[in-house]
Protein backbone atom coordinates (compact mmCIF):
# COMPACT_ATOMS: atom_id res chain seq x y z
CA UNK A 1 0.00 0.00 0.00
CA UNK A 2 2.62 2.25 0.70
CA UNK A 3 4.64 1.91 -2.45
CA UNK A 4 0.99 2.30 -4.19
CA UNK A 5 0.66 5.32 -2.71
CA UNK A 6 4.38 7.02 -3.87
CA UNK A 7 3.66 6.67 -7.27
CA UNK A 8 -0.37 8.84 -6.40
CA UNK A 9 -0.15 12.09 -8.23
CA UNK A 10 -2.77 14.65 -8.52
CA UNK A 11 -2.55 17.63 -11.00
CA UNK A 12 -4.82 21.19 -11.09
CA UNK A 13 -4.68 21.95 -15.06
CA UNK A 14 -5.24 24.90 -16.25
CA UNK A 15 -3.47 24.91 -19.85
CA UNK A 16 -3.28 22.98 -22.55
CA UNK A 17 0.06 21.65 -22.59
CA UNK A 18 -0.83 20.61 -19.05
CA UNK A 19 -3.66 18.79 -19.69
CA UNK A 20 -2.08 17.45 -23.24
CA UNK A 21 0.75 15.80 -20.74
CA UNK A 22 -1.88 14.55 -18.26
CA UNK A 23 -3.71 12.76 -20.53
CA UNK A 24 -0.38 11.36 -22.11
CA UNK A 25 0.39 10.64 -18.38
CA UNK A 26 -3.04 8.98 -17.20
CA UNK A 27 -3.15 7.08 -21.01
CA UNK A 28 0.66 5.85 -20.01
CA UNK A 29 -0.39 3.88 -16.74
CA UNK A 30 -3.33 2.20 -18.49
CA UNK A 31 -3.25 -1.69 -18.35
CA UNK A 32 -6.19 -2.72 -20.03
CA UNK A 33 -8.84 0.62 -21.06
CA UNK A 34 -9.14 3.60 -21.63
CA UNK A 35 -12.49 5.29 -21.85
CA UNK A 36 -12.74 9.06 -23.41
CA UNK A 37 -15.59 11.61 -23.77
CA UNK A 38 -14.78 14.23 -25.93
CA UNK A 39 -16.50 16.73 -27.91
CA UNK A 40 -14.45 16.23 -31.16
CA UNK A 41 -11.37 14.25 -30.60
CA UNK A 42 -9.72 17.63 -29.46
CA UNK A 43 -6.69 17.79 -31.70
CA UNK A 44 -4.27 19.40 -28.97
CA UNK A 45 -4.69 16.23 -27.04
CA UNK A 46 -6.22 13.08 -28.64
CA UNK A 47 -4.03 13.99 -32.36
CA UNK A 48 -0.85 14.50 -30.74
CA UNK A 49 2.13 12.26 -31.75
CA UNK A 50 2.88 11.33 -27.97
CA UNK A 51 -1.03 10.04 -27.35
CA UNK A 52 -1.38 8.16 -30.59
CA UNK A 53 1.79 6.19 -29.33
CA UNK A 54 0.28 5.88 -25.94
CA UNK A 55 -2.75 4.46 -27.44
CA UNK A 56 -1.20 2.69 -30.08
CA UNK A 57 1.13 0.92 -27.70
CA UNK A 58 -1.30 -0.08 -25.27
CA UNK A 59 -3.89 -2.01 -28.00
CA UNK A 60 -1.15 -3.86 -29.61
CA UNK A 61 0.94 -5.08 -26.61
CA UNK A 62 -1.86 -6.18 -24.70
CA UNK A 63 -4.58 -8.23 -26.94
CA UNK A 64 -7.04 -7.64 -24.29
CA UNK A 65 -7.20 -3.95 -24.49
CA UNK A 66 -9.74 -1.85 -25.14
CA UNK A 67 -9.95 1.84 -25.67
CA UNK A 68 -13.72 3.21 -26.05
CA UNK A 69 -14.74 6.67 -26.57
CA UNK A 70 -17.56 8.59 -26.82
CA UNK A 71 -17.55 11.91 -29.18
CA UNK A 72 -20.43 15.08 -28.88
CA UNK A 73 -19.54 16.39 -32.74
CA UNK A 74 -17.61 13.38 -34.74
CA UNK A 75 -18.60 15.76 -38.10
CA UNK A 76 -15.82 18.59 -36.30
CA UNK A 77 -13.72 15.24 -36.11
CA UNK A 78 -13.74 14.08 -39.25
CA UNK A 79 -14.02 17.64 -40.81
CA UNK A 80 -10.30 18.10 -38.94
CA UNK A 81 -8.97 15.03 -40.19
CA UNK A 82 -8.35 13.34 -36.93
CA UNK A 83 -5.46 11.02 -37.12
CA UNK A 84 -6.75 9.19 -34.02
CA UNK A 85 -9.69 8.46 -36.28
CA UNK A 86 -7.68 6.82 -38.74
CA UNK A 87 -5.61 4.61 -36.07
CA UNK A 88 -9.20 3.39 -34.59
CA UNK A 89 -9.91 2.54 -38.34
CA UNK A 90 -6.99 0.59 -38.23
CA UNK A 91 -7.25 -0.92 -34.75
CA UNK A 92 -11.32 -1.36 -35.43
CA UNK A 93 -10.96 -4.73 -33.46
CA UNK A 94 -9.30 -2.52 -30.30
CA UNK A 95 -10.98 0.71 -30.47
CA UNK A 96 -14.53 1.74 -30.64
CA UNK A 97 -15.47 4.87 -31.46
CA UNK A 98 -19.18 6.02 -30.86
CA UNK A 99 -21.42 8.88 -30.82
CA UNK A 100 -22.75 10.15 -27.66
CA UNK A 101 -26.73 9.90 -27.24
CA UNK A 102 -29.12 12.37 -28.14
CA UNK A 103 -29.63 12.29 -24.21
CA UNK A 104 -26.55 13.74 -23.07
CA UNK A 105 -25.77 15.81 -25.88
CA UNK A 106 -25.76 18.47 -22.88
CA UNK A 107 -23.06 17.14 -20.86
CA UNK A 108 -20.03 19.61 -21.24
CA UNK A 109 -17.73 17.59 -19.43
CA UNK A 110 -14.43 15.88 -20.72
CA UNK A 111 -12.79 12.70 -19.50
CA UNK A 112 -9.94 10.47 -19.92
CA UNK A 113 -10.23 7.28 -17.24
CA UNK A 114 -7.21 4.66 -17.36
CA UNK A 115 -8.18 1.26 -16.01
CA UNK A 116 -10.59 2.02 -13.46
CA UNK A 117 -8.01 3.93 -11.10
CA UNK A 118 -6.79 7.20 -13.37
CA UNK A 119 -8.83 10.17 -14.40
CA UNK A 120 -8.12 13.21 -16.17
CA UNK A 121 -11.77 15.42 -15.60
CA UNK A 122 -12.65 18.89 -17.09
CA UNK A 123 -15.94 20.24 -16.22
CA UNK A 124 -16.07 22.64 -19.02
CA UNK A 125 -14.62 20.55 -22.14
CA UNK A 126 -14.40 24.07 -23.75
CA UNK A 127 -11.98 25.50 -21.22
CA UNK A 128 -8.53 23.90 -20.48
CA UNK A 129 -9.03 23.70 -16.60
CA UNK A 130 -9.30 20.42 -14.81
CA UNK A 131 -8.18 18.24 -12.67
CA UNK A 132 -5.74 14.85 -13.11
CA UNK A 133 -5.70 11.71 -10.56
CA UNK A 134 -3.24 8.88 -11.26
CA UNK A 135 -4.77 6.47 -8.37
CA UNK A 136 -8.13 7.74 -7.15
CA UNK A 137 -10.46 4.67 -7.76
CA UNK A 138 -13.30 5.36 -5.59
CA UNK A 139 -14.02 8.95 -7.74
CA UNK A 140 -12.66 7.24 -10.48
CA UNK A 141 -15.54 4.69 -10.35
CA UNK A 142 -17.77 7.50 -10.32
CA UNK A 143 -17.46 8.74 -13.50
CA UNK A 144 -16.88 5.45 -14.87
CA UNK A 145 -20.21 4.47 -13.96
CA UNK A 146 -21.19 7.81 -15.64
CA UNK A 147 -19.20 7.15 -18.94
CA UNK A 148 -20.57 3.60 -18.78
CA UNK A 149 -24.23 4.21 -18.34
CA UNK A 150 -23.91 7.25 -21.55
CA UNK A 151 -21.80 4.34 -23.86
CA UNK A 152 -24.46 2.07 -23.26
CA UNK A 153 -27.20 3.79 -25.04
CA UNK A 154 -24.47 4.98 -27.69
CA UNK A 155 -24.58 3.92 -30.94
CA UNK A 156 -21.24 3.34 -32.73
CA UNK A 157 -21.24 6.60 -35.73
CA UNK A 158 -20.97 5.83 -39.47
CA UNK A 159 -18.48 8.82 -40.30
CA UNK A 160 -16.16 6.56 -38.31
CA UNK A 161 -16.16 4.03 -40.47
CA UNK A 162 -13.86 3.35 -43.51
CA UNK A 163 -15.67 3.48 -46.65
CA UNK A 164 -13.28 1.26 -48.95
CA UNK A 165 -13.81 1.27 -52.97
Amino acid sequence: MQAERVHNRRWILSSMEETRAAAVAIASSAKRSLAILTPDLEPCIYDHEEFLDVAKRLVLAKRYARIRVLVTDPARAIRNNNRFVGVARRLNTYIDLRNVHADFLGHREALLIADDSALLYRIDSSRWEGMADSHDPAVTRRYLDLFDSMWNLSEPGPEFREVRV
